[in-house]
């Protein structure tokens, strides 16, 4: 049974943009006096009904993005509209959104019913309005039969249910997640992403999290917005950000990848080779690489394996350095030619190569990935 805050929040047509950045920048002055520019010329629209994740190292502008759509900060330049209309420089509660913070600043001194229900009262809401939504919100993050306890009494999970539930009963346009899991440990991390992502397509709205944390990332979301230096390297779906980085930050910051300078070579059927430092070649089906000397080709690890008889893909000839058992898989580390250094993720029951041993490494031309470098 759906309840009210399914049904308003529901309604809104998904994929059309609810948040709108428009070419905002912000600086700050660092403790030597210098300006530090934190966010430089961003535009993002964030959609309606998705789960868009803020990725990147720290530093990097994403948190300050949040806190700039959120009324935390207001920008140096450019502007914030929600809904369509502008708020850049209104204060958060004026704004249509609510925010859950890596520490919950939940009340301890309040039950759990009193920590959802603290925003309704300040806003004026009748008192058995307020009982209502406060049942549904706890009931939406599975919680009902809480309300009289503690937030001493809850674990960390729960903790952070209260402070969802305690944004979302007031309704917003959009609900940010600042690290909302950093306080987590691992196995409880894992839990929560899960529960997380279920209970934003319970819900309907758009979610905007911020994170370090590439797994988390790619678990949760629908659109991954990978940011560094302030600006923003690459929008896409997770398998898009993954399969198809747009440049050797995204393909070493998610992940891991091997990274090889190269220069364009001659065509290869509907691909193109790719003409390495050390003198060996690859082959990419990319038929879009330019005519340039200043490439880079990225493959992933488990895009590459060990040749066996029969073998009809494209190889390359390696020596091998390193190898590191990780149950599944064997994580090996050879160096080609040139001195460049490859990853391989190989089947784990296999017999792991000794280092300075030789190996062929095969691949598909579909996963090799050029970029400008």
């Amino acid at each position: 049974m759906k309840t009210d805050i399914h049904k308003e929040q529901g309604q809104e047509i998904s994929g059309t943009p609810v948040v709108e950045a428009m070419n905002v920048s912000k600086r700050f002055r660092s403790a030597e006096g210098t300006f530090v520019r934190a966010l430089d010329t961003v535009s993002l629209p964030v959609r309606r009904g998705r789960f868009t994740t803020l990725l990147g190292p720290s530093g990097c502008g994403k948190t300050t993005l949040l806190r700039t759509i959120g009324g935390f900060e207001e920008p140096d330049e450019g502007s914030i509209l929600i809904d369509g209309a502008d708020m850049t420089f209104k204060p958060p509660y004026e704004r249509p959104v609510n925010t859950v913070f890596q520490q919950y600043a939940l009340f301890p001194h309040l039950t759990i019913a009193g920590n959802v229900a603290y925003g309704l009262e300040i806003a004026g809401v009748a008192k058995a309005e307020i009982r209502r939504r406060v049942e549904e919100a706890l009931q939406l993050v599975r919680l009902e039969g809480f309300g009289d306890r503690r937030i001493g009494q809850l674990s960390g999970g729960q903790q952070q249910r209260v402070a969802l539930a305690r944004s979302l009963v007031l309704k917003p346009k959009i609900l940010l997640l600042d690290e909302p899991l950093a306080a987590l440990d691992r196995k409880l991390r894992k839990e929560m992403q899960i529960e997380l992502k279920n209970l934003q397509h319970e819900i309907g709205i758009a979610f905007l999290c911020v994170t370090h944390d590439q797994e988390e990332a790619l678990s949760m979301s629908d659109t991954v917005v990978v940011m560094n230096a302030g600006r923003v390297e690459q929008t896409g779906s997770p398998r898009e950000i993954y399969d198809r980085p747009a440049s050797r930050f995204v393909a070493q910051f998610v992940g891991e990848a091997s990274v090889l300078p190269c220069k364009a070579g001659e065509a290869e059927g509907s691909g193109r080779r790719l003409v390495l430092s050390g003198g060996e070649t690859l082959v990419t089906a990319d038929a879009d690489v330019p005519d340039s000397d200043n490439l880079s080709a990225i493959i992933r690890p488990e895009r590459l394996s060990l040749a066996k008889d029969g073998n009809t893909l494209p190889t390359i000839a390696a020596t091998v350095r390193d190898s590191t058992y990780l149950g599944d898989k064997i994580r090996i580390e050879v160096v080609i030619a040139a001195n460049e250094t490859m990853v391989a993720l190989i089947d784990g029951q296999s017999e792991p190569p000794a280092p300075g041993s030789k190996v062929t490494l095969a691949y598909d031309p579909a996963h090799v990935r050029v970029v400008s470098a």
